[in-house]
């Protein structure tokens, strides 16, 4: 591709940044904290891409300048000059001569408008149940719970106080969590948060099972905001044998998809 092409590219890739980091699209791809590094590059892009056409406009005015000026030589009557510029060849009669590239190098541009125009899902229960839990023992001691129940909790701080701080912190009390359904080859079921280190392409499950009063009907990937009491109750992760925590479940609704699909907090 030719600089005017190269600077349409990154113009388009910069634009696309700023338009994923001024709306919610860019919580698909990459976490909340990332958000003023993203605009930042976007900007920067931009900025490359304006400078880009700049020079180039400029070096065009140069090599008219150039030309208008030239002195013909006295010999046979006969002017040969030639002048190379950016691929263009000039013979001297204004006529340029130059190196296209294939036309095909733009469908470059096809997934910029892929990601202006479609928002991609967020992973779900598919990725879930092939991968392993990736709980941690807290970095802490996790602080103690408000006073008023339903206590509401992300999913990643229940389980972590389930099954490594063994319920120790939550006693009898109610909790609210909120997670997506996933169903294992047997039926059992699931709420899981995806947690991030990064971006989407880490992201990793955390599961908690569900055992108590469940609604008749669980759709995998849908959406559930469950309330319940700690149980002693653990499993294995079939993928790499890492705990799954219990809650038992004496309430839930479905809700929808949180602006935000993913859980950043269990490693911060």
């Amino acid at each position: 591709m030719n600089r005017q092409a190269q600077a349409a590219v990154l113009f388009l890739v910069g634009g696309a940044m700023l338009h994923a980091g001024t709306t919610s699209l860019y919580l698909r791809y990459v976490k909340a904290g990332l958000q003023p590094l993203l605009l930042a590059a976007g900007a920067v892009l931009i900025v490359a891409a304006l400078t880009t056409v700049h020079y180039e406009l400029r070096s065009a005015r140069e090599a008219r300048r150039r030309r208008n000026g030239e002195e013909p030589h006295v010999g046979d009557g006969h002017v040969e000059d030639r002048h190379v510029d950016d691929g263009h060849v000039d013979d001297g009669h204004g006529h340029g001569h130059g190196h296209h590239e294939p036309r095909i190098s733009w469908l470059l541009v096809l997934p910029l408008f892929a990601l202006i125009l479609v928002a991609p899902p967020a992973l779900g229960s598919y990725s879930a149940l092939r991968a392993g839990t990736a709980l941690q023992p807290p970095l802490a001691y996790p602080a103690a719970l408000p006073p008023h129940d339903p206590v509401p909790l992300s999913l990643v701080d229940y389980a972590g106080r389930a099954a490594y701080g063994h319920g120790h912190s939550l006693g009898r009390r109610e909790v609210e969590i909120t997670g997506f359904v996933a169903l294992d080859h047997g039926g059992a079921p699931y709420l899981v948060r995806m947690a991030l280190n990064c971006c989407a392409a880490d992201a990793q499950p955390v599961k908690v099972g569900l055992s108590g009063k469940l609604p008749p009907v669980l759709q995998p990937d849908s959406w559930l905001q469950v309330t319940g009491t700690y149980t002693a109750r653990q499993a294995k992760d079939p993928v790499n044998g890492g705990i799954i925590p219990f809650l038992d479940v004496t309430a839930a609704k479905p809700v929808p998809v949180p602006k935000d699909p993913y859980d950043e907090s269990w490693n911060q």
